[in-house]
Parts: C-alpha cells; structure tokens; sequence
C-alpha cells in the first residue's frame, strides 16, 4: 500500500512523515524544501505478532507495511505549473490513498503560504488544483473518444459516458470521490488514476497546547468538512509526533501517558488507512516465522492464499484457520484443535481479520 502525503507547504507534511517513518527528510521553514518526494516503508504496528512469536517460539517477526512518500508541497496554480507543480502532481497518480495534512495552528514564527491559517481554503486550494489536473486529463481523453465514437466504434459509448458525467463534476471545481458512481462506471475509470478520485484522509496538525482539546477551533472545521465527503480525518501534532521518535522506544509509552495521548500519529493513520481502504490483516505463523498479510475484507481464501505465492492461490486445497482470539484462550495451535476451535475452510471462505491460517495447497 502506498499513501501519499500532501498539503501546502509550511504545514508540517515533512515533520510528520519524519516522525512516522524516522526517515530524516529534510524540513524546513521555507517553501519547497521537498523537491523529489521522500519515500520510507513502516511496518503495521500488530501486538498480535509479538504473542504469535512466544507461543510458536520464533525470533522472526515480519509485520504488514505501508510504504508513504512525502510530495512536495502543492501552490495554487500547481496544476498549471506552479512551484513545479506539474512535476509534484505525477508522483500523487502513483499512490492507493493521500494523507492531506492542514495546518490548524497559529503560529507567527512558521510563514504560512497565504498569509494566515485557514484550514477550509487551505485544502480547497489543495483540491481545486487537483481536480484541474483531472479535468485536463478527462476533457483530452473526452475529445479523443468523441471523435472515435463518430467515426462508428460504439465499443466506447460506455466510457463516454462516464468520462461525461465525471468532467461535468470537475468544471463544478469538485472531486471525483464526491461523485456517487456504480460500480461499473468505477471500474471504467480506475484505469484513469484520477488524483481527486483516490481516498483522503485528512490530518489536522495542531499544536502541542491542543494536543489533548480534541477539536479546537481550526480542526473542527476539518473534521466537518471530511465528514460532509465521507473521507478520513485524525487529528495530531507533528511536533509531538517528532519529539516521540527522538526517544528511546522504552521512554516513549511514559512519554505519551503523560501527555495524554493513547496513540501514535503512525497508529492513528494505519487504522483509518485502513478503515478508509476497507483493508485488514490475516495471520500465518509457525517456528521459522510470523507475518502478518494485508488483504482487502471481503477477500476469499484462495485469494488470500494468492498474497503469499501465486501457487498457493492455483493450487488451493484448503485453509486450516484459527481465530487469534481462540488460539490466545487455547495457548497454542494444538490444544485450541483439540478444543474443536480449528477449522478446515474452502475455497468460499471469506478472511476475517485475525485469522491464523495454514494454507493446504498442491501445484
């Protein structure tokens, strides 16, 4: 999974992705300092693996990762350009979801881009940009069809369609994720990678007098406007969030009972990632290793099975499966069979988050 992370510059995108992925990308007090966009891979943070490991004895723990990449901040005009905006644009195609972080703080100290904190036309400026790069791209893709329709291959009238519906709603200056669609005329457009198509979440950074006031004044409007388009929205401070990966990995749950806080800004973002992407994890373990796996809910078995080797998806016999919950009550694999709670499961089976399966496969 790769997650974008977005926003005007000066707002903390660089500290925050510092503090998630203990990467050391530069940060600064002035516009750009992000040029090529930074990438660190984090792995999912899964207590469940480190009881795995003491039931099954293995020393090899191998979590789920997310791998983000922090793009330079995005100006008004970037889709035409601006503060090399084009260049910026490309790199948010290739992500599954964008983090967009807004600055909700006051602050004199930090230069704000457009002269005063703002969080709603902070982001509508973020947005606004994006939709013209997709209408660019959807209005050339339109035109082009148009004419091919004309000269008589009505295999494209399907996607014209489409293609009509969604450029109508980026003139209006709105993304594509507000846009209710079928599932057909999704599958049409996912080839397009469309920027205000991807999933959001949006990321009030606030300061570190409101880390534990919930919503001050400037989050609460975010949280609203997050909920209004159904998209993700967390609240943290990017600067307590550094400060937290400064420490010693021993000091740091002392550290954050005393301000407050139950979880880590990368905690907070991997559960609505994944709330938001509609994603979950199922389990394998054994004495050579435990790991965690990253599928979609909803996913059957021999897809799943598909994650770990593509043989094991075309060779699917059976998945012995074990929910976490009853293998810890059991205390290990054997006595939680004898116990009747292992269960041999087929090619129908839907994956529940947690399970601990063994896969039965033959090629």
């Amino acid at each position: 999974m790769k997650i974008g992370v977005v926003g005007l510059p000066n707002v903390g995108k660089s500290t925050l992705f510092n503090a998630i992925t203990e990467a050391g990308a530069e940060s600064a007090n002035y516009p750009f300092c992000t040029i090529e966009p930074n990438i660190g891979v984090v792995d999912v943070p899964d207590q469940r693996l480190e009881v795995l490991a003491k039931i099954y004895n293995t020393q090899k723990i191998t979590p789920a990762s997310i791998e983000f990449m922090d793009i330079a901040g995005l100006v008004a005009g970037a889709s035409h350009g601006e503060g090399l905006g084009n260049k910026f644009l490309s790199h948010i195609r290739e992500v599954d979801a964008i983090v967009h972080v807004v600055r909700c703080f006051d602050n004199e100290k930090i230069i704000h881009v457009s002269g005063s904190v703002n969080p709603i036309r902070d982001i509508e400026i973020i947005n606004l940009e994006l939709a013209l790069a997709d209408l660019e791209q959807v209005t050339k893709k339109y035109e082009k069809d148009c004419k091919l329709v004309k000269t008589g291959d009505k295999s494209l009238m399907d996607g014209l369609e489409v293609l009509k519906k969604v450029k109508a709603h980026l003139e209006e200056g709105k993304c594509v994720r507000t846009l209710p669609l079928s599932d057909k005329e999704k599958e049409i457009l996912q080839s397009f990678s469309l920027l205000t198509a991807k999933p959001v979440i949006y990321v009030a950074n606030v300061s570190e007098n409101d880390i534990s006031n919930l919503e001050n004044n400037y989050s609460k409007q975010v949280f609203k406007f997050a909920q209004n388009e159904n998209s993700g929205c967390i609240q943290l401070c990017a600067k307590i969030e550094e400060e937290l990966v400064s420490l010693p990995k021993e000091e740091r749950p002392l550290y954050k009972l005393e301000l407050g806080i139950t979880e880590s800004g990368l905690e907070k973002l991997v559960r609505e990632s994944y709330d938001l992407l509609g994603l979950m994890s199922f389990l394998t373990a054994g004495e050579k290793e435990v790991r965690a796996w990253t599928i979609k809910k909803g996913t059957k078995a021999p897809q799943a099975a598909g994650k770990i080797h593509t043989d094991f998806e075309k060779g699917f016999i059976k998945a012995e499966i074990v929910s976490y919950a009853d293998l810890i009550d059991a205390g290990s694999f054997l006595k939680a069979k004898e116990k009747g709670k292992v269960r041999m499961e087929g090619k129908d089976y839907t994956m529940q988050d947690g399970d601990v399966v063994l896969f039965r496969f033959n090629v």
